[in-house]
Protein backbone atom coordinates (compact mmCIF):
# COMPACT_ATOMS: atom_id res chain seq x y z
CA UNK A 1 0.00 0.00 0.00
CA UNK A 2 1.30 3.48 -0.69
CA UNK A 3 2.29 5.69 2.29
CA UNK A 4 0.21 8.56 0.57
CA UNK A 5 -2.52 6.63 0.51
CA UNK A 6 -2.47 5.13 4.03
CA UNK A 7 -2.36 9.45 5.14
CA UNK A 8 -5.13 10.37 3.09
CA UNK A 9 -7.17 7.46 4.19
CA UNK A 10 -6.16 8.63 8.05
CA UNK A 11 -6.38 11.77 7.51
CA UNK A 12 -10.13 11.35 5.62
CA UNK A 13 -11.39 9.68 9.10
CA UNK A 14 -9.75 12.57 10.92
CA UNK A 15 -11.30 15.04 8.91
CA UNK A 16 -15.07 13.36 9.36
CA UNK A 17 -14.46 12.71 12.78
CA UNK A 18 -13.41 17.00 13.46
CA UNK A 19 -16.40 17.95 10.86
CA UNK A 20 -18.74 15.55 13.30
CA UNK A 21 -17.59 16.89 16.59
CA UNK A 22 -18.79 20.41 14.88
CA UNK A 23 -21.58 19.51 13.59
CA UNK A 24 -22.57 18.18 16.98
CA UNK A 25 -21.62 21.63 18.82
CA UNK A 26 -23.55 23.53 15.95
CA UNK A 27 -26.32 21.39 16.68
CA UNK A 28 -26.46 21.87 20.51
CA UNK A 29 -26.57 25.21 20.16
CA UNK A 30 -28.86 25.79 17.47
CA UNK A 31 -31.95 22.73 18.86
CA UNK A 32 -31.45 23.58 22.30
CA UNK A 33 -32.26 19.93 23.04
CA UNK A 34 -35.32 19.56 21.10
CA UNK A 35 -33.92 16.69 18.83
CA UNK A 36 -31.69 14.01 18.83
CA UNK A 37 -29.00 15.48 15.93
CA UNK A 38 -26.69 15.91 18.48
CA UNK A 39 -26.98 12.45 19.58
CA UNK A 40 -26.33 11.40 16.25
CA UNK A 41 -23.46 13.40 15.79
CA UNK A 42 -21.55 12.79 18.49
CA UNK A 43 -22.44 8.97 18.22
CA UNK A 44 -21.02 9.14 14.59
CA UNK A 45 -17.90 10.51 15.89
CA UNK A 46 -17.50 8.15 18.45
CA UNK A 47 -17.89 5.42 15.85
CA UNK A 48 -15.61 6.51 13.70
CA UNK A 49 -13.22 7.16 16.45
CA UNK A 50 -13.35 3.61 17.34
CA UNK A 51 -13.14 2.71 13.58
CA UNK A 52 -9.94 4.41 13.40
CA UNK A 53 -8.53 3.05 16.04
CA UNK A 54 -9.17 -0.85 14.71
CA UNK A 55 -7.88 0.17 11.19
CA UNK A 56 -4.38 0.94 12.65
CA UNK A 57 -4.48 -2.01 14.88
CA UNK A 58 -5.07 -4.01 11.90
CA UNK A 59 -2.94 -2.44 9.36
CA UNK A 60 0.25 -2.73 12.12
CA UNK A 61 -1.23 -6.56 12.17
CA UNK A 62 -1.18 -6.79 8.79
CA UNK A 63 2.06 -5.14 8.52
CA UNK A 64 1.08 -2.49 6.27
CA UNK A 65 2.37 0.28 9.15
CA UNK A 66 4.74 -0.47 11.95
CA UNK A 67 5.29 1.02 15.13
CA UNK A 68 8.24 3.16 16.15
CA UNK A 69 8.14 2.51 19.28
CA UNK A 70 8.62 6.03 20.64
CA UNK A 71 9.06 5.71 24.59
CA UNK A 72 10.45 2.25 24.73
CA UNK A 73 13.64 1.66 26.20
CA UNK A 74 16.56 0.43 23.89
CA UNK A 75 17.10 -2.69 25.95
Amino acid sequence: MNDSLKTLVIVAFLALILWNLGAGLYYMLVDKGQSKRTVNALTKRIALSVGLILLVLLANHMGWIEFHGVGRNPG
